[in-house]
Parts: C-alpha cells; sequence; structure tokens
C-alpha cells in the first residue's frame, strides 16, 4: 500500500533519497531521467545530471514541457524531499509518532518533512523545475515565480501547539464536504477537539449541528477560495471560514496561485492571470495576517503523492492534472502536524448512499468522479489507515 524509503540521515535541512516504486503495483519503477526528445523529437531539453546539487546552480535551467512526456516521468532524484530537524518533540502517549505499529506507513512516513515553502535558491528551483504542478515548477518561468517567494514571510512553527493545561496532545479533526455527514450529528464532537481543518466549500452556518462551527485551519487554492462563496452561495455560503486568530494554507497549484500570492503579499491587485484585478486579501473574512498565512512546500506534496497516492493514472496521457485533492493534502497536513487525527466527511466503502456534497439535504445527488483524482484510491487509503489505527475515519454504518 505505501512507498517504501532506504536509509535516512539526520541533519538540519537535509535531503533523503528512496525507491521510486508505485504503491499500488508489484512492479518496481525503474528511476531514470526521461528522455523527453524520444516522444516529442522536436523538444531541445539537455539531459540533467542525477546529483541535483549540481543543478545549474547559477541560471533556470530550460523550461520543461509537459506535453514532452507521454505520462509521468521518473527521474532519479524522485524520491528526494527537504526535511527539517529535528521533528517536533511531543509527550503524548496517543501520539502516531510514539504508536506507529504500521511498518509499511512507518517507512513511508517522514515525521520531518519540509511542510512550508520560504526561500528558495537556484539548486532549489531547478530540482524543482523537473516536476509537474503543484509538486514543481515544469514549464514556469523563474522570474514569474519568484517574485511571490521573494515575499514569502519565514513560516512561523510548529503550525499548531499543545493546548496549555492538558495532557500535551495535539488532537485534530479534519472535515470534508463529503454527503456522510447530512444528518451526521457529528458537530459537537468535532468541535471538542483542539483544532478543526477543512478545505474548499467549508459552508458552516446552518450546518453546524453536523460540522461543528470551529475552524482553526484552512486549506485552500486561489481558486477555491474564489469560487467557493460563489457556488455555494444558494446553500447560505457567505465566506469562507474567518474565525479569529484561523491560520490560512494555500495548496500553490499553478501559475495563478502564484499570482494571487504576488497580490496577497503586497497587499496590490493581481496584474496578470485569470484573477487579474482581484485584491487576494478581501477574500479572507477580515482575518487575513501573513503571520498566519503559509504556503505548503512541493516537497511534501510530491511525498503525499509518490508515497501514498501514486495513482495509476498517472501513466495515462492526461498524467500532467492528476493529483491528490486537497482533502488528501490537508489529511497528511494533519498527521504531520497533530498526534492524533480524525477525519469527518471522506469518502468511505458506501459512499453511493450519500449525496455529493453534505449542503446537498434536499435532493440525492450523485458522487462526481473528476478526471484529475483518482477518488477511489484515496477511499481504499482512508479505510487503510482507519485500521491501522493511524486516523480515525467517521462512517455512518
Amino acid at each position: 500500500m505505501y512507498q517504501t524509503t532506504g536509509q535516512t540521515r539526520q541533519a538540519d535541512e537535509e535531503i533523503v533519497k528512496g525507491n521510486s516504486t508505485a504503491p499500488h503495483v508489484g512492479e518496481k519503477r525503474t528511476t531514470k531521467i526521461a528522455d523527453s526528445t524520444k516522444s516529442n523529437p522536436g523538444a531541445k531539453i539537455k539531459s540533467y545530471p542525477t546529483n541535483c546539487s549540481t543543478c545549474g546552480a547559477e541560471t533556470p535551467m530550460p523550461v520543461l514541457s509537459r506535453k514532452s512526456f507521454k505520462k509521468l516521468p521518473q527521474w532519479d532524484f524522485e524520491d528526494i524531499y527537504n526535511q527539517d530537524a529535528p521533528p517536533r518533540q511531543t509527550t503524548c502517549a496517543q501520539s502516531l509518532r510514539n504508536s506507529m505499529e504500521d511498518e509499511g506507513f512507518k517507512k513511508a512516513f517522514l515525521p520531518n518533512i519540509r511542510l512550508f515553502m520560504h526561500k528558495m535558491n537556484m539548486s532549489e528551483w531547478n530540482r524543482l523545475s523537473h516536476f509537474n504542478n503543484p509538486f514543481g515548477f515544469m514549464e514556469f518561468n523563474y522570474d514569474d515565480v519568484m517574485a511571490s517567494v521573494k515575499l514569502m514571510p519565514k513560516p512561523k512553527e510548529p503550525l499548531l501547539l499543545p493546548k496549555s493545561g492538558t495532557d500535551r496532545c495535539v488532537r485534530c479533526a479534519v472535515v470534508g464536504t463529503a454527503g456522510i455527514l447530512n444528518g451526521s450529528k457529528m458537530g459537537k464532537e468535532i468541535d471538542a477537539h483542539d483544532y478543526v481543518f477543512r478545505m474548499n466549500g467549508a459552508v458552516i452556518k446552518g450546518y453546524e449541528e453536523d460540522v461543528g462551527n470551529r475552524t482553526s485551519v484552512y486549506v485552500h487554492t486561489a481558486h477555491s477560495i474564489t469560487s467557493s462563496v460563489y457556488l455555494l452561495r444558494k446553500y447560505g455560503s457567505t465566506s469562507v471560514p474567518n474565525d479569529e486568530g484561523i491560520k490560512y494554507v494555500l495548496i500553490p497549484e499553478g501559475m495563478r496561485d502564484f499570482n494571487w500570492l504576488e497580490g496577497l503579499f503586497k497587499r496590490e491587485r493581481i496584474t496578470a492571470g485569470p484573477y487579474k484585478n482581484s485584491r487576494p486579501w478581501t477574500f479572507y473574512g477580515g482575518q487575513y495576517n501573513e503571520t498566519r498565512f503559509y504556503v505548503l512546500h512541493q516537497d511534501f506534496l510530491r511525498y503525499v503523492r509518490n508515497r501514498f497516492l501514486k495513482s495509476s493514472h498517472l501513466n495515462d496521457s492526461y498524467w500532467a492534472i492528476v493529483r491528490p485533492t486537497n482533502g488528501a493534502f490537508t489529511v497528511f497536513l494533519a498527521l504531520q502536524t497533530c498526534d492524533t487525527v480524525s477525519a469527518y466527511g471522506f469518502m468511505t466503502e458506501d459512499y453511493m448512499k450519500y449525496s455529493n456534497y453534505y449542503v446537498e439535504t434536499h435532493v440525492k445527488t450523485n458522487v462526481i468522479f473528476y478526471a484529475n483524482h483518482d477518488y477511489i484510491l484515496e477511499k481504499n487509503l482512508w479505510k487503510t489507515l482507519h485500521d491501522s489505527k493511524i486516523l480515525k475515519l467517521y462512517q455512518r454504518t
């Protein structure tokens, strides 16, 4: 189920390397640099050194095109990630870090994976430029992206701290938007956690009995934060969660997100892309504060895909749009930052009994499967993690 890794070194801001095997396929992938000129004879792409510390430390490498690859390219540094040392220490007896028994998960899990973006040198840019977004900067222009990266404040970590006067455990609930929550009456149980994560169209008003009313961390993209209120207005949505002191976490899924970030950090209207002239800070209900704003690192996003959710659809012609859902990234963010995690509103084995979203209370709708996500792979993973006691998955039956 999980992709295991080799030996790791413990050092400050270290890089580790492991095998590149698909987690759900018994056949091992070869780890080599893809020759893009075979699938696109017109592409003039040079070979890059396999040791990424020498991947052009002075200037940006030539831009790679997704069209040059018929499926996900496998570089020999595919499973190399930045890590921060040391990982958060915990005395919580129930902590995942202290009670992990699933050997497969234990080998795949990196407790100190780099979670958030900050500054970046040219070597890092060139390494990450081999990966498609949101896992890297393939097809992106260095100056366009760095315009926002250079503005990013140093993340204030850890993301969450134990509540004072408790047993020092950080207990978290991650609340998805699935219809299984409709009529669940899980609101009080959700709000009883130390912290509550939500994502996307997290409509709360009118649904508190089922989904709770607290939000500590809201995970989003530029697209989800701009479209959620508009698309869900008929269900009572007026704003994304904006609790006092809330922390916002952005998934940089495309160039439009870096345009968004530049406008946000400069507090100026966006000058390019689909949100041109928008004022991004106005979408956070008056709670935007750069000391409580985080941008997920490409290494973390790729780690989640490679080690836990490596879909077989990455071998298809549309491989470049295939990625875990925002909900999946949020679950793993919680697993990295909390001692215990409970997941509500995620797909379960009996998902066909429920509407697509919990806000759809009057008409039974069908779950929509979009091509860019492997929902069945995610459903199976949540059940496996639940059965292994790595998280607690809310299931109606």
